[in-house]
């Protein structure tokens, strides 16, 4: 009887198509993994910003009180009352008054991180003087400016001094309560743009300034054709930041004055439109006008100034 032959071993081959789909399921999972990063973000950007944002388009579209269901659909009414009522348009006007101060902190603030980034005597110690406004609470600065303004304070005292005598109505004045907040303003947000102008001086390679030195250019050549130049993005941004900030002032006037004698600004009117009067429509239609004015001036202000990049060198 035959031996039976030996058996031949079987290889089991795997099918053509799975050394193509590893690295698909790589590809598949090295263009998910940033998206499974950026989920939980974008969903709080979506939830806590977008959403809001249509929310108050909606809202300025109808006349909703803020409490009951019935949410009447008025169209451009709101927009219309906002533009054409005096009481509601006139606290465009006293943003003109933050909008002066902002000018002048620009230039002061620039000022000072010219010559503070110069080797200057107590140079750090200045730089401490100027900044710590901005890092006091806005509420206490507003009760402490209260005692400075008030008829016979601090304010008058010193004015006293220099034979200004009598108790000035600094707050209850309409011709001087919008000069007096929009100063204290100035005084808190000096050191902002003063933090942001001086990073931006010192950021300019010093290799500049040692040529120019060399070339025997002044101080006032370097801030004209180096300081200046080089700091130009930062200059816009910080214009941006005036004007939506006098648009959007209400810290300081609402905790010293309440929006008295004339100091509305146009957030403190909003807040009372939807808060003291009922009126959610009107002062949705009143907060979306102030995002498109600051989404305006942002445009107008990279249409003027383009964001390019200074070659200094």
């Amino acid at each position: 009887m035959p031996a039976p032959a030996p058996a031949t071993p079987t290889t089991t081959t795997a099918p053509a198509t799975a050394p193509a789909a590893a690295p698909l399921r790589t590809r598949l999972l090295a263009r998910a993994t940033p998206w499974l990063f950026l989920a939980v973000p974008l969903a709080f950007l979506v939830t806590f910003t977008y959403t809001p944002v249509f929310n108050m388009l909606y809202y300025s579209l109808t006349s909703w009180d803020g409490f009951g269901p019935d949410q009447e659909f008025v169209g451009g009414a709101n927009y219309t009352e906002l533009f054409t009522r005096p009481d509601l348009f006139q606290v465009f006007f006293v943003s003109l008054f933050y909008l002066a101060s902002g000018a002048v902190q620009m230039v002061l603030a620039l000022y000072f991180a010219t010559v503070l980034s110069f080797n200057v005597r107590f140079r750090n110690f200045f730089k401490g003087v100027l900044f710590f406004p901005y890092l006091v609470n806005g509420v206490a600065i507003g009760f402490v400016f209260l005692y400075f303004f008030q008829p016979g304070g601090t304010l008058d005292s010193v004015l006293g001094l220099f034979g200004a005598r009598g108790d000035h109505l600094w707050l209850g004045d309409p011709e001087l309560v919008n000069w007096s907040l929009a100063s204290v303003s100035l005084w808190r947000y000096l050191g902002l743009n003063f933090v942001l102008f001086l990073g931006a001086i010192q950021s300019i390679p010093g290799e500049v300034y040692e040529a120019a030195d060399l070339d025997g250019a002044r101080r006032w050549h370097q801030v004209r054709y180096i300081v200046l130049p080089g700091i130009r993005p930062v200059v816009s941004l910080s214009a941006i930041l005036v004007v939506s900030g006098s648009l959007s002032a209400f810290e300081i006037p609402y905790v010293m004055t309440g929006g008295a004698n004339g100091s509305t600004t146009f957030v403190i009117q909003t807040v009372k439109l939807a808060f003291q009067f009922n009126k959610v429509g009107l002062a949705s239609a009143a907060a979306v006008v102030l995002l498109a004015v600051v989404l305006l001036t942002t445009w107008v202000q990279r249409l003027l100034v383009p964001d390019e990049g200074v070659d200094l060198v």
